[in-house]
């Protein structure tokens, strides 16, 4: 029995001296771990301190180029095209000669109206020399009254016979000067859709060339009527207000990025909203003298649409990406200590983020030197050499 006892204490040692042993093990190393922790030298970074501005209300919105004017060039008669007067591709003149028509047809009824004319005033001075006659013999009571009621209606139909004849005439004249096709307006003509030998008719559905006036352009671009309302809220609000002049400055890019090198001037709104795609539909104009921006071409618009009072903007690379795509920043708070803060995003102003919440005035973030930081871990900040020439571009 005795023996029994003495087994059963040296088992129970066996199984507990171990696990004390694991015990303090795992106590060292972990007082071992945060000694290390203390004694890692902070690491250095690059930090800004943010700042209520006044930041720009700046969208980016597509848009197409349209010309100032357009106009089709079409016949006013029918008739034969006998030549064709102009270059495709060159700049003409309001009034310049583009096609003529074949003119001999309306040159004999230009003459046949004259004939027609001539004969009226014929009959139209016989018809006078009638009435004056009457009148003569009525005085002396030689003729009736009735010989002289005739005598002047003889002449004013003969007056009214002359005025239709002048019309003709008139009529016939300016169908031989349409046989002249000219341009309607000033402008770059396109290619000539008819040629020499073509029949064509005031019916007819295609034109004979197109004119279009582009310098200056139009760009019309569209923005959804929900982030024109929400504008207009922040407007009411107060936390966003229009420029001094009242006027939104437009600014043009090319389909690849670049930036057209004048800027333009929003002329309208169109009162209504697209029911198919929820648009509103703008209008600027673009001086265009080197004809760089031709119609048809898709451009992206730059319209400054206000001032937000007050914001927080951060560098664009300061921010980070959780794996769900959400916006985050490290902040460093006043022991030096790194927070992993999420932060909600509103639109860009250059190369910086618009913070809408997570971010407070004041507050230092951390721009350059996440290589090997971590939520946590304890920093030297330093001031962003590139902050100023960031915000500049």
């Amino acid at each position: 029995m005795p023996l029994s006892k003495t087994f059963r204490a040296v088992a129970l040692v066996a199984v507990v001296l171990p696990a004390l042993t694991a015990c303090d093990i795992g106590g060292t190393e972990d007082k071992q771990a945060a000694t290390a922790q203390k004694s890692r030298p902070a690491m250095p970074v690059s930090t800004i301190v943010t700042a209520a501005e006044d930041i720009p209300v700046v969208n980016e919105l597509p848009g197409r180029i349209a010309p100032l004017n357009i106009a089709e060039v079409r016949p006013r008669i029918s008739g034969l095209i006998v030549s064709r007067v102009f270059k495709q591709g060159d700049v003409v003149n309001r009034g310049d000669v583009l096609y003529r028509i074949d003119p001999a047809p309306f040159k004999v009824q230009a003459d046949s109206a004259q004939a027609t004319m001539a004969r009226a005033k014929a009959v139209q001075k016989q018809a006078r020399l009638e009435a004056d006659r009457q009148k003569e013999l009525r005085s002396r009571k030689v003729t009736s009254a009735q010989q002289l009621d005739n005598a002047i209606a003889s002449l004013a139909q003969a007056d009214a016979d002359v005025a239709s004849a002048q019309a003709g005439v008139a009529a016939a004249e300016l169908n031989l000067q349409y046989t002249a096709v000219k341009a309607p307006i000033s402008g770059r003509i396109g290619r000539a859709l008819v040629t020499e030998g073509a029949l064509v008719s005031t019916a007819g559905e295609d034109p004979l060339a197109v004119i279009r006036q582009i310098d200056p352009v139009y760009a019309d671009f569209t923005q959804s009527a929900e982030q024109l309302r929400a504008l207009r809220k922040a407007m009411d609000s107060g936390n966003i207000s229009v420029s001094e002049d009242g006027a939104a400055t437009i600014h043009l890019l090319y389909a690849d990025g670049a930036s057209y090198p004048q800027t333009g001037r929003l002329l309208l709104q169109e009162s209504t909203v697209d029911s198919t795609t929820g648009q509103i539909i703008l209008r600027g104009e673009f001086p265009n003298s080197d004809l760089s921006l031709l119609p048809g071409m898709y451009v992206r618009v730059r319209i400054e649409q206000g001032i937000r009072h007050n914001a927080v903007a951060v560098p664009q690379q300061a921010i980070q990406r959780d794996t769900a795509g959400n916006a985050q920043v490290y902040v460093v708070k006043p022991d030096n200590i790194l927070e992993l803060r999420s932060i909600s995003l509103g639109a860009t102003s250059g190369n910086r983020w618009i913070v809408r919440s997570g971010l407070a005035v004041g507050e230092q973030i951390v721009v350059e030197g996440f290589q090997k930081i971590r939520p946590g871990a304890k920093v030297t900040p330093q001031p962003w050499q590139q902050a100023a020439n960031s915000s500049a571009q």
